[in-house]
């Protein structure tokens, strides 16, 4: 079984090899996601290109290098590094902090496992997340600069980030007892999504929940500190409770959206190989994390489409995937976000889900365990 899923991971990224990667502007030694498939124009020449979903195409590059190292893979990590400081203005940053941890994720996770290292680039965004921490407005760090919505998608990813860069730990925990004492669900133990002007914004998505856990994770590996652990317990197990149907997780369509399941998968396949302890708790936390990845992987495959031998996955993994094509609504960047195509299948996001879900679903295998994402191994981010 684990070498299915190791070609199922396999099959998700030669997916998104043939449909979504192309050159920049035609530019040799660059590459980046087309946000849609099939296309139009203005995509494919990247006019449109949503900086924080080619975050994660590089952070899926880099789960395929760790399942099944290859030179050209290393290649297309590094052009997809250049491309994205060259489409983003010859710049790293941009304006909205939730995007650049994304980013930081991912170059240190290529410079740390795959050898591709930028340490110009993470010094930069690093500044940025230490920068931007303001208790005496509420936060947390912002959403964006010059705003006053602090929220789990800016404070969750950036504290991964500073808890593994230079271990930088102290105001990465900082940032994890901020969203537990600001943004609990006393009733559900959910993460909401954030505060603005010392009001609650009560949605609950389920990537908000997976960057929680990540950072608690984190910290629990880092710090032993017991509080880590226990949060990410009790987490995990409103995740089961209120964030599944019949143990696959819910989506939430196209668009950004798009990829939230699965980057609540990822931090649950962190929790199912990383979590310390060995009491009843931890080993539960454990194994439901496992199954809730597993369980999810087997619907997302088997409801998936197959268009030219190769996987299209749809944006809920408990229903029939559906085909796009050309023609209807397009996604667009509406107040700070992007809203689905008509048929959510069409975005880049929804197959970068379906991509990470499989390689999570792999890292759980018996003999993926080499390949473990730290030299402690932690960190299945």
């Amino acid at each position: 079984m684990d070498q299915v899923w190791g070609n199922r991971a396999a099959s998700a990224e030669a997916a998104i090899t043939k449909r979504h990667l192309k050159k920049l502007w035609g530019l040799p030694g660059t590459q980046l996601g087309v946000v849609a498939w099939p296309p139009v124009r203005k995509y494919t020449l990247f006019g449109t290109w949503h900086y924080w979903w080619q975050a994660h195409l590089l952070d899926c590059l880099i789960d395929a290098q760790l399942r099944d190292p290859q030179p050209e893979r290393k290649t297309r990590i590094e052009r997809q590094i250049r491309a994205h400081r060259l489409r983003n203005n010859l710049s790293w940053v941009n304006d909205y902090y939730d995007d650049m941890a994304w980013l930081a994720l991912a170059v240190e996770r290529a410079g740390r496992l795959a050898g591709v290292e930028k340490p110009k680039a993470l010094k930069k965004l690093c500044d940025q997340f230490l920068n931007a921490w303001v208790p005496e407005d509420g936060g947390g760090i912002p959403w964006r600069k010059q705003d006053q919505f602090f929220n789990a998608p800016a404070n969750g990813p950036a504290g991964i980030f500073l808890a593994r860069y230079d271990d930088r730990l102290r105001r990465a925990q900082q940032m994890a007892d901020w969203i537990d004492e600001t943004l609990i669900d006393p009733d559900t133990h959910l993460v909401f999504d954030g505060i603005k002007a010392g009001s609650l914004v009560r949605a609950q998505y389920t990537y908000c929940q997976g960057v929680v856990l990540g950072l608690e994770v984190e910290l629990a590996v880092r710090t032993r500190d017991a509080r880590h652990a226990e949060r990410v317990r009790r987490l995990v197990a409103a995740v089961e409770k209120e964030m599944t149907s019949d143990g696959v997780i819910k989506g939430a369509g196209g668009g950004d959206g798009g990829l939230f399941h699965g980057i609540l998968a990822r931090y649950l396949a962190l929790v199912a190989t990383t979590l310390p302890g060995d009491t009843p708790e931890d080993v539960a936390a454990r194994d439901t994390a496992r199954r809730l990845v597993r369980q999810s992987a087997q619907s997302a495959w088997d409801y998936r489409q197959t268009v030219d031998g190769l996987p299209l996955f749809g944006a809920f993994w408990d229903r029939n995937a559906e085909i796009p094509t050309p023609g209807g609504k397009e996604a667009e960047f509406v107040e700070g976000a992007v809203n689905a195509s008509a048929v959510p299948e069409r975005d880049l996001s929804v197959q970068l889900a379906g991509w990470m879900l499989m390689e999570a679903a792999y890292s759980l295998a018996e003999n993926a365990s080499e390949h473990d994402d730290s030299e402690d191994s932690e960190d299945e981010e």
